[in-house]
Formats: structure tokens, sequence, C-alpha cells
């Protein structure tokens, strides 16, 4: 599945700036860790893709839009990804792996249950929407199910999100 460039610019943006796990949401990052200088190749690969002025507009809707800001590192320009860049990141990579999800050779479903406080109203949001782009179906009011293998992928992002407390998975036979 081709993603549109402004999700890949942001996929290959997260896979230069860090490895996934050392990302968290609403934690607070030194500069260096999601910044990239503008000398990096992952800059070359999209003006290449673009002409000067197209790819200045395509910086400028992503900096306008909020997906990315432009930060000095050691008196160089950098790119810094934003939580909203992180966000539609993600997004995008549960876009790219959406084709690769495989059901269960053994037959069995996941389950999650959740309890997440009403006054966590986002986390409860953002772990709904995590779910739905896993391939989870909703089963009952915070019971949700899937097919799929996705167990170590929803694990991974239940920790990026620090949402892990609020959940329980299981592995069920049968429905």
């Amino acid at each position: 599945m081709k993603l549109p460039i402004t999700d890949q610019f942001l996929l290959d943006f997260l896979e230069v700036a860090s490895d996934i796990g050392h990302i968290a949401y609403g934690r607070k990052h030194k500069m260096g860790d999601l910044l990239i200088p503008l000398e990096d190749p992952i800059y070359e690969k999209y003006r290449k893709m673009k002409n000067r002025r197209q790819f200045s507009n395509f910086i400028s809707y992503l900096k306008r839009n909020n997906f990315i800001k432009v930060r000095n590192l050691q008196g160089k320009q950098a790119f810094l990804l934003t939580k909203k860049g992180l966000d539609e990141a993600i997004k995008a990579s549960f876009k790219k792996e959406k084709d690769y999800f495989k059901k269960r050779k053994d037959g069995k479903w996941i389950m999650v249950i959740f309890d997440i406080p009403k006054s966590h109203k986002k986390s409860r949001n953002l772990l709904r929407e995590i779910l739905l782009n896993l391939g989870y179906k909703l089963f009952q009011h915070s019971v949700w199910v899937s097919p799929y293998d996705v167990s170590e992928r929803t694990e991974e992002l239940l920790q990026v999100y620090s949402l892990d407390k609020f959940i329980r998975i299981f592995l069920i036979n049968e429905i």
C-alpha cells in the first residue's frame, strides 16, 4: 500500500529520529532526541522527489499543520518532530502494516479489557484509536477482541503511550 507523501515523510522521520521504544507520549524530550539536521539523507530523498519550490511548500505545510518545528542545533537548522507529528507518524505505520495483519494460526483471539478513569478521557480515546487501527473490534463496553496476531504490537504501543497500567490482555480460545 502506497502511503501519501506526508505520512511517508513523517514515518521516515520517526525511523531516523529515534527507535519507537524511546519515544513516550507526553514525555519531555531533550532537544536532541527527535531532531534531525538538515544535512541528513532523509531530506535529500524528498528534495530529489520534488523540485526546490515544491519541497519548500511541503515543509511549510508540515510546519503550518504543526507536524514539525524548525530548531537550531549547534548553530545549524534541524527539524523537530512534534507530538502531533509523532501521532501522525504512528498512524501512518498502522496504515502501512494493515495489509500485513494475519490471523493467528492457533485460532485463538486476543482480548483487551481496559478501565481508564473518566479524568483521562484523551487516553481512552487514544486507546480506542490504537485498537481500531490494530484490527480490534468492540465486543462489549471496554472489551475489544482481535483474531490477528498483533499482541506484540499492542503491548509495544501501550507502553509507548503509558497506557499499560489500565489494561489487561488475554489470549482466549473462543468467543
